[in-house]
């Protein structure tokens, strides 16, 4: 059974599709051992209470340094033992120490087709206002496996989903969510979980 740890910061739909996929048994041999947010109002920590999943805040401003901070979350991870960690719009930087540690083992889902409108910057509707302004035709949605530099890890899943005239940042960003980073997400765990990766 792949013990799998899901790191958010906001309302936890992506959480929601992994645990729905584990209930419906799309996703085999994980279970979610435990879910932490960086912001204590993220509605995700319900989404894992409400599952019985132990939900933990473990937030950078309430330590006196990022180094503390850094040693408490990989101290945090360790302490569940897990198999997986499973970004789902978390937005701290991952310590390089947890990445060494957890190589291969670390995978997050990013709401477009890497390489295009990735790194630095490039997080929630930020990602769909920057396709909109180019005016890409096809964008969709990526899981890859974490290195050090920001989504430049090995790619595991891709999803396209069409530009629809007179999408909004907001539309899109729905779309895009529902057609493809509810579904590749799930399944980039389950081939993990039974060795298909």
């Amino acid at each position: 059974m792949l013990r799998v740890g899901v790191l958010v910061s906001g309302g936890g739909t992506n959480l929601q599709a992994i645990l729905d996929a584990i209930d419906a048994g799309t996703i085999r041999n994980a279970k979610v051992e435990v879910v932490i947010s960086n912001n204590a109002g993220a509605f995700a920590l319900e989404r894992a209470k409400k599952h019985g999943i132990p939900a933990e805040c473990l937030s950078p401003k309430d330590f006196a340094s990022r180094e503390e901070f850094n040693e408490a979350l990989v101290a945090k991870i360790d302490s569940y033992e897990l198999d997986l960690i499973v970004l789902a719009g978390y937005l701290v930087k991952i310590p390089a120490a947890m990445i060494e540690k957890y190589r291969d083992k670390i995978i997050n889902i990013h709401p477009s087709l890497i390489p295009s409108f990735c790194g630095v910057g490039f997080y929630g509707l930020k990602v769909h206002e920057a396709a909109l302004r180019r005016g890409v035709k096809i964008t969709g949605a990526t899981v890859h496996f974490v290195d050090e530099g920001m989504d430049s890890g090995p790619i595991i899943l891709q999803k396209a989903v069409e530009v629809e005239k007179g999408d909004t940042p907001e539309v899109l960003q729905r779309r895009v969510m529902e057609q493809a980073e509810w579904k590749i997400l799930p399944k980039a765990i389950d081939m993990i979980a039974n060795g298909e990766i």
